[in-house]
């Protein structure tokens, strides 16, 4: 199986096996050791003392100087993640038979997978123009299944008001951890990167996922069509190729808009048409978690 192709994961329809075909083909290809060491880190070597435990022996320092060392490790500190997912009615849309919200779903239950199996603690908030269900972040192994049922009961509806979750969110939660944002960001730019700079401020590690659909990032209509939003009840005639230049222009322009802000906040910003595989999504992922570790 490819385990990216969003066309053949939307043919697995159970959450949990998607989830699982993603994190280990990610993991297989960049060859990672599973969970093992993510919840300490090499730090430095000292000479081996008598009642040292001797599983701690670097046996190819001792091969190099015929002496005996310890390893010392550090521990680090695991994630409080909470992963926070559009459900809105534009998250629907799908042009080649995947929809931004099955895109969605999949990535946020392959992340909950992936950060669980590392021993972090993870939650989920569901959204539309309010929040819809939001699960505590917990690190035991059975709450992914908590996690993979709200996500099969959320089905996409109403109108997106991420900037006023995102706002309600920096005034409502109380630690710090990682925020992770997956949504079409299509809502209000200015009082979306409000609430993204208010939660940086309260100190949370920031990611935004932006998925658009490929129609979205290249509106290859060509025939005079009736164009309707999903969300309120506003139908246009119009002659696509006529509009066009106007529309890729202003989306370039939302898009660099949601790039400059998170850069200049140290917010991770990844932009993602929902044909392509999620292995870059996840492999970004790891990428900054290990820079994350490292800090």
């Amino acid at each position: 199986m490819n385990y990216f192709d969003p066309k053949v994961l939307a043919g697995v329809k159970n959450l949990l096996l998607r989830a699982r075909h993603v994190v280990d083909g990610v993991m297989v290809g960049i060859h990672a050791s599973r969970a093992k060491g993510l919840s300490s880190e090499f730090e430095e070597h000292r000479g081996y003392a008598t009642g040292d435990d001797t599983r701690h022996i670097d046996w190819k320092a001792y091969a190099k100087f015929d002496r005996y060392f310890i390893k010392e490790y550090r521990e680090t500190t695991n994630l409080r993640a909470y992963i926070v997912m559009d459900c809105s009615s534009s998250m629907d849309y799908a042009s080649d038979g995947v929809s931004k919200f099955d895109y969605a779903s999949t990535l946020a239950a392959s992340l909950a997978y992936l950060m669980l199996k590392q021993l972090d603690a993870v939650g989920v908030i569901t959204f539309s123009d309010k929040i819809d269900k939001m699960i505590p972040p917990k690190s035991a192994h059975d709450h992914l299944f908590a996690i993979l049922n709200a996500l099969e009961a959320t089905h996409p509806q109403g109108a997106t008001s991420a900037a006023a979750v995102l706002q309600d969110l920096a005034a409502s939660l109380k630690k710090r951890g990682l925020i992770i944002l997956i949504s079409d960001l299509l809502d209000e730019l200015q009082g979306v990167t409000k609430g993204l700079r208010q939660l940086r401020s309260r100190g949370s590690e920031i990611i935004v996922f932006h998925l658009l659909d490929r129609d979205e990032l290249q509106f290859p209509f060509k025939e005079p069509s009736v164009f309707q939003d999903m969300e309120e009840e506003l139908k246009l005639f119009a002659d696509p190729q006529a509009i066009r230049p106007a529309y890729l222009q202003t989306l370039e322009s939302l898009i660099n808009e949601y790039r400059h802000t998170c850069a200049s906040h140290r917010i991770d910003y990844s932009l993602f048409d929902t044909s392509v595989g999620l292995d870059r999504t996840l492999v970004r992922y790891l990428n900054w978690r290990k820079k994350f570790r490292g800090r």
